[in-house]
């Protein structure tokens, strides 16, 4: 579709890992522009003026968000979210292995824009790989003197502090994040106040998803008309999608902002011979699931509420009709149950339970009122907790049980799962 692409560029071709070959392709000179030609004021108002949308799944704009810290002369804190834990997202994973520099830059550049006094990466206990590449990296970075003390003797002094979390999902809420940064338990806290008033250590502080902080280096390199010219009006910029699932050539591609499923599905090979679309979660588990009906959806972060779903993380999960999506929602329910912090009730229960009555009838013993019973889940679980992780759990079964209420039903009537079934039969 004749895009170049901006936050995988490279990956593949070089060693971005070394600081010499990100170099070779331009990098550092978003930070050296920001340092030398731009004041903090300015960097922010083009962030802002980007219309940059953050990447970890609220889609809110960057630039109105930094703009929530407080002038009161408290010091201020930048935390990279960096504990992907969405299942079937892995874009942030390849950014962290592949182009650690990138990461860096963006960082420095809006820590620089911010005011942040140190920056901290909180980065999934998982990534073994990505804690070695990020180390070396920043080592290399501060020999070349873009990390430390007056940073290309600009007088702006920044350092990274990296801090491996435990794998718990709770932990990529911001709020979880922090309470985990500072020591204790990885759980949301109430909001508000929110953390650009009261975050870390209790000051005033920003919290950036890793593909967030990845695009700001090009904006301030190339400018913001030309980062506007990518994706759509209302949220521009380029998009690392995770596919996922039934299609032939899974994995991570860097389009603009409003690419439809219809070209992802393409690029990702397409469905395997003889198959049919089912449906597809457009942002990862916790998204609604969309039907065949919406091929043509825009992937944008607006386009994909007004169809029912959220674009969420962009961990883009495929179904054929091979798949039993009532197990597919039991898998989910038994992900969110284990993950479940447990510091509210309706989440801590309700979470179980649903795992429970979605295992009851995969195994045969379910009833019509255990449907009614998940259709209330609205109603119980969300908008009833701290943080959204009850809220999430339950929008793939509500969603399944609106748009494929048959699947249910079968499973009731059939006295479990009638493709299992199907597949005993033949055998």
């Amino acid at each position: 579709m004749g895009f170049e692409p901006v936050l995988t560029k490279g990956i593949g071709e070089g060693d971005l890992i070394d600081i010499d070959v990100y170099e070779g392709q331009g990098g550092y000179q978003g930070l050296r522009k920001a340092l030398k030609e731009l004041s903090p004021a300015e960097v922010h108002e083009m962030v802002k003026e980007s219309g940059l949308r953050g990447r970890g799944g609220a889609g809110f704009p960057t630039g109105v968000k930094w703009g929530f810290l407080p002038n009161d002369g408290r010091p201020r804190y930048l935390v990279c979210n960096a504990d992907e834990s969405e299942p079937a997202t892995f874009n942030n994973r390849m950014l962290i292995e592949y182009n650690p520099h990138q990461l860096i830059e963006g960082i420095l550049i809006s820590a620089y824009a911010t005011g942040a006094a140190q920056s901290f990466i909180y980065l999934r206990g998982e990534f073994k790989r990505g804690y070695d590449v990020l180390m070396r990296a920043m080592e290399q970075a501060r020999r070349k003197g873009y990390l430390g003390k007056n940073i290309m003797g600009s007088g702006f002094d920044q350092e990274i502090t990296v801090h491996r979390g435990a794998g718990a999902y709770i932990c990529g809420e911001e709020t979880g994040l922090l309470s985990s940064l500072e020591g204790g338990r990885g759980q949301p806290r109430l909001k508000p106040p929110f953390p650009a008033v009261s975050g870390l250590y209790g000051m005033p502080t920003i919290v950036n998803n890793v593909e967030t902080l990845c695009n700001v280096p090009h904006i301030i390199y190339r400018g913001v008309e030309w980062y506007r010219s990518i994706g759509t009006e209302k949220s521009p910029g380029p998009k690392i999608y995770s596919v996922s699932g039934k299609v032939k050539r899974p994995g991570n591609y860097e389009l603009p902002l409003g690419v439809t499923f219809a070209e992802l599905l393409d690029l990702a090979g397409g469905l395997h011979e003889g198959r049919r679309l089912k449906g597809f979660q457009p942002g990862g588990a916790s998204a609604p699931i969309l039907t065949a009906d919406h091929v043509d959806v825009p992937l944008d972060f607006d386009s994909t509420m007004e169809a029912g779903s959220m674009l969420g993380t962009a961990g883009v999960i495929v179904f054929d009709d091979t798949v039993c999506l009532v197990r597919v929602a039991r898998y989910y329910a038994d992900f969110f149950s284990n993950e479940s912090c447990g510091q509210c009730t309706p989440c801590r229960e309700g979470t179980a339970w649903k795992s429970r009555i979605l295992r009851r009838l995969e195994e045969g013993g379910g009833t019509m009122h255990d449907l009614d019973v998940l259709r209330s889940l609205k109603r119980t679980m969300q908008g009833t907790t701290i943080c959204l992780l009850s809220d999430a759990s339950t929008f793939f079964v509500q969603s399944v049980l609106e748009r494929f209420p048959e699947e249910f039903e079968a499973h009731v009537t059939a006295g479990g799962c009638p493709l299992q079934l199907e597949e005993v039969r033949s055998a």
